[in-house]
């Protein structure tokens, strides 16, 4: 039971007419009972509270940084009107606003609350107990209960280079306008036939197509289509780092994500593979319209472990997923270290069958701290990052002589370089 600051200002005034009218033991007698029989009085007309049916949407979602709304659907299925509070709690990453209601419902009537979440970095919430505040028609008194009504909120990831998924989807189409051939070569396929004029390669004419016609006709191609990706977002410590204002896993997601959409958009299949020590994420077999929310559901959740990446099992589990020949896409850390120890003895296993792009974000304040020059601390501190630069330089030149492709750019420019890496695959006929 509840009671409210009308009962107490009641009983101030109670007490002041008693101190001044039956100052003796009697008259507080009478003044509290009258005061509790009104607070019975309330709770007896206040009733039952098992009519009130409360109900919402299980999951809801939305972007990371943006605001959504989660409506609370309250019936009340009673024989009396239901006055009080309602408060709507959501874990505090949620930054829920607005959650606290005013409640008025006639009998067999229902209304819809709004409370506003607003999550700051991806992954789910899960609602906490809806707490109910009702009070008696005299509001003296009332009754606080909680009732659990299951929801979760999913922040998905804020994937802001969509922006320019559509620029590289139409650079894309026009690729694949602008690169039909007469010759055919790796990595295409034909598209179509075509009138013969002057300069055409003779060997490209199709002569089962020229007898059934009355022209002669060639044989077009073009880049490959329903080819396999295979992303490995790597989520081992090293993904913790941070690199601007988040970590190198958030930029190995904003990354998947767009080539993702790009890879859908030139209709290759795309598979997702978040590995550390064991599988936290996967996707596989997907393509079109399908494929990027099944790619922002899956990564919404992962976040880094604190544990060294296990390489070989990560290798082992993606041939194993992998049977076919497949663009294999790494997210990780070129750090010098973790290539020599981890990343080159077990490359040659994927370079076997599959080609093998390395992907990973550089830190930009290392970059800007190797051209200060301004104090004695700055000339050691640019000495320091111009040996880490030219450190991962060797790194990177190391795996480019394997075989391995290798993509480094600071945070905002990564996802759009990968893009371009992509492309120029595709315009090569290499994927």
């Amino acid at each position: 039971m509840v009671v409210t600051g009308r009962l107490a200002a009641l009983a101030a005034v109670a007490a002041a007419v008693v101190m001044a009218a039956l100052p003796l033991w009697w008259g507080v007698l009478s003044a509290t009972a009258v005061l509790v029989a009104l607070v019975i009085a309330d709770l007896v007309a206040l009733g039952g509270i098992t009519g009130l049916e409360l109900s919402r949407a299980p999951l809801t979602t939305v972007r990371s940084g943006r605001a959504t709304t989660i409506e609370l659907e309250v019936v009340n299925r009673g024989p009396r009107t239901v006055r009080g509070r309602l408060w709507d709690d959501w874990p505090g990453s949620a930054h829920a606003s607005h959650h606290g209601h005013v409640l008025r419902l006639p009998p067999n009537s229902k209304t819809r609350l709004a409370t506003t979440l607003r999550p700051e970095y991806r992954g789910d919430r899960v609602a906490g107990p809806v707490t109910l505040r009702l009070f008696g028609p005299l509001g003296l008194a009332g009754r606080q209960v909680r009732r659990d009504v299951p929801a979760r909120l999913r922040a998905l990831p804020p994937f802001r280079s969509e922006g320019a998924l559509a620029a590289k989807v139409a650079e894309l189409h026009l690729l694949e306008g602008s690169t039909v051939v007469n010759a055919r070569g790796q990595g295409s396929e034909f598209d179509s036939f075509r009138e013969y004029v002057p300069g055409d390669d003779v060997r490209a004419i199709d002569w089962r197509a020229t007898a059934r016609a009355a022209d002669v006709l060639v044989r077009t191609w073009r880049p490959e289509r329903h080819r396999r990706l295979l992303l490995i977002v790597d989520t081992g410590r090293l993904s913790a780092g941070r690199v601007g204002d988040g970590t190198r896993l958030d930029v190995s997601i904003e990354a998947a994500l767009l080539l993702g959409g790009l890879a859908a958009a030139a209709g290759d299949t795309v598979d997702l593979l978040a590995y550390d020590r064991r599988v936290r994420a996967e996707v596989f077999g997907s393509g079109g319209k399908r494929l990027q929310p099944k790619l922002m559901h899956a990564l919404s959740g992962v976040v880094p472990a604190l544990v060294d990446t296990d390489t070989t099992g990560l290798v082992r589990t993606a041939v194993h997923r992998s049977r076919r020949r497949s663009l294999i896409v790494w997210f990780t850390s070129l750090d010098g270290a973790m290539v020599e120890e981890n990343l080159r003895p077990v490359l040659p296993v994927l370079t076997q069958r599959h080609r093998v792009l390395i992907v990973s974000v550089t830190d930009p304040d290392v970059a800007a701290a190797a051209v200060r020059r301004d104090t004695l601390t700055d000339i050691y501190t640019a000495a320091a990052a111009e040996t880490l630069l030219a450190e991962r330089a060797l790194t990177r030149e190391s795996l480019r002589r394997m075989g391995v492709a290798v993509v480094t750019a600071s945070p905002d420019h990564l996802p759009e370089a990968l893009a371009d890496e992509y492309l120029e695959l595709k315009r090569s006929g290499a994927s």
